[in-house]
């Protein structure tokens, strides 16, 4: 009895992989291809074998309905009645015509098709085999993944006649995959053939193939483990390799959210030698600004929301850079040359920027949705890039390009480059430094709100979404070279890229000590960071 059936059940999985065959071979729009009255004949019955026997039918016939058939059978949702012999599908609406898709007016009574586990596996071998000649390509590649991951032996004639009409690319590969997987481990095959998909396999060179390696039958001859040994060792090579690579492209996406956060206060230290711990508010500012301007564009002009963060980069850049002259003409401008008084002063300011928020806003997240053109990732062989990190990586260096131009073709940035080289020689020439202060620390103000358009999209707003970033801006603003900024761009990506790098080795934590820890080191032989302004004030 055990003999019958094992014996029935590879019939089975044999007739299933024909019917597969056939299924891709047999033209879809003909008329015997859409009849699938006897199989639902079948299923309405409790014998067994006739379930069977009809799911290979359905795979066969190539319907449009037999892929809702085979799914309801999984789902427990296909029923049957007896008087008269018929097949129904199982809604919350009552009864369906599997085929028409048309409501059952008077049902009669029914009852579920059964099933046990020899007609499960019959299910999932059908409902493979129909989506393997799927006319959606998606579904063709989720099925061929499928098909590797399980490496079932009757999917194989199936695997090959799909293979042989495959013409999209990406399915055709995973289809060669999921193949070589089968063929790997198939029992009678000689060590060329099994080598040459172990060939296949290692080609791939990704995390899946990495796994199917990794089963290679124990018994296998010392040939065949020596070329899964090799392949498995250049999978891992090649996973290392993107895995750095995918760190380094982390490392720059941090890195441009700290040269944003950066930028700005590197202008305002380096001019007016003023430690402002109120920065990181004026980047949480610009981010409830996005907000404020996503929740305008949602009540009244919805379908404005994909240029929504367009619109909040100049009403952001206003709002914050007049804060900040506010600040420098309110509080600061009364402290110069006072380091101490300065950063409590702003401290000061900072606290009192938050508590305004929380009273405006509430002390919960906020939500800044996503534009669809900032939605979604694609994939650089085993990288994974994702269009809203791409983006602030573009946006940022159009702000650092754009601040440049401002301080090499402006007078205003001629002016601000001046104070910052010589303060007084720059007032003897007859330039207004105090104007120069409140439109610097307005520039620096307005450019910190952009940089919180930007990170509304990677963080949550909160009152304290500015407090994560004024450390490692100070870091970076110090590392790179006070007031200069292609210091600060060097450093922001250096710091960015050493924080992802070390991160898979010592954690989180212990990575930002370390780099902390390098940095004070680099400061002790280098004081004032890789690029120090020229000037004789300065080297005074």
């Amino acid at each position: 009895m055990i003999l019958n059936a094992r014996l029935r059940s590879r019939g089975c999985a044999l007739l299933l992989a024909l019917t597969a065959i056939c299924a891709l071979l047999l033209p879809l729009g003909g008329a015997r291809a859409q009849d699938i009255s006897a199989p639902l004949a079948q299923l309405a019955t409790d014998n067994y074998n006739d379930t069977e026997a009809a799911l290979g039918a359905l795979a066969l016939s190539g319907s449009p309905a037999a892929a809702g058939i085979v799914a309801a059978l999984a789902d427990g949702k296909l029923v049957f009645s007896t008087s008269p012999r018929q097949v129904f599908l199982k809604t919350d609406a009552g009864l369906v015509d599997p085929v028409t898709q048309q409501a059952v007016a008077s049902p009669p009574p029914v009852k579920p098709v059964r099933v046990n586990n020899r007609i499960r596996r019959a299910v999932e071998a059908a409902m493979g085999a129909l989506s393997l000649v799927s006319p959606d390509p998606a579904k063709r590649l989720d099925a061929a993944v499928a098909v590797a991951r399980s490496r079932d032996e009757a999917a194989l004639p199936a695997l090959e006649a799909a293979l042989a009409k495959e013409t999209d690319a990406r399915v055709k590969s995973a289809l060669t995959l999921a193949r070589a997987s089968i063929v790997m481990g198939k029992a009678g095959i000689s060590d060329a053939e099994r080598i040459a998909a172990i060939q296949t396999v290692g080609a791939e060179g990704n995390q899946d193939a990495l796994a199917i390696l990794r089963s290679v039958p124990a018994d296998a001859s010392p040939a065949v483990k020596e070329a899964a040994a090799g392949a498995i060792a250049g999978i891992e090579r090649n996973l290392a390799m993107w895995g750095i690579a995918q760190n380094v492209w982390y490392g720059l996406s941090l890195g441009s959210v700290l040269l944003l956060a950066a930028i700005g206060l590197a202008i305002t230290f380096g001019v007016m030698g003023v430690i402002n711990m109120a920065h990181g508010e004026m980047v949480m500012l610009g981010a409830y600004t996005t907000f404020v301007v996503q929740e305008v564009i949602r009540t009244s002009w919805p379908g404005l929301f994909d240029a929504s963060l367009l619109i909040a980069i100049p009403l952001a850049f206003l709002f914050t850079g007049l804060i900040g002259v506010l600040i420098e003409r309110t509080v600061i401008r009364f402290l110069y040359g006072r380091a101490l008084e300065t950063l409590l002063a702003t401290w000061g300011i900072s606290l009192i920027l938050q508590q305004a928020i929380r009273t405006i806003f509430g002390p919960t997240n906020r939500e800044v949705g996503a534009p669809s053109w900032m939605s979604g990732s694609f994939d650089i062989g085993l990288m994974s890039i994702t269009y809203g990190r791409l983006w602030i990586i573009i946006f940022a260096t159009l702000v650092f390009a754009a601040l440049l131009a401002v301080l090499r073709l402006t007078r205003i940035g001629l002016e601000m480059r001046a104070v910052t080289q010589n303060r007084r020689m720059a007032a003897s020439m007859g330039i207004r430094t105090n104007w120069v202060d409140a439109m610097t620390f307005g520039l620096g103000s307005g450019i910190a709100g952009i940089a919180g358009v930007a990170l509304s999209q990677i963080d949550n707003v909160s009152p304290n979404l500015g407090q994560s970033y004024i450390i490692d801006s100070f870091l970076v603003v110090v590392f790179g070279g006070v007031g200069n900024l292609w210091g600060t761009l060097v450093g922001a990506m250096s710091l960015g890229v050493a924080n992802k790098l070390l991160e898979p080795y010592a954690g989180a934590v212990l990575g930002k000590i370390a780099l902390l820890v390098i940095v004070i080191l680099f400061i002790q032989k280098r004081p004032r960071g890789l690029f120090a302004l020229k000037g004789r004030a300065i080297e005074a």
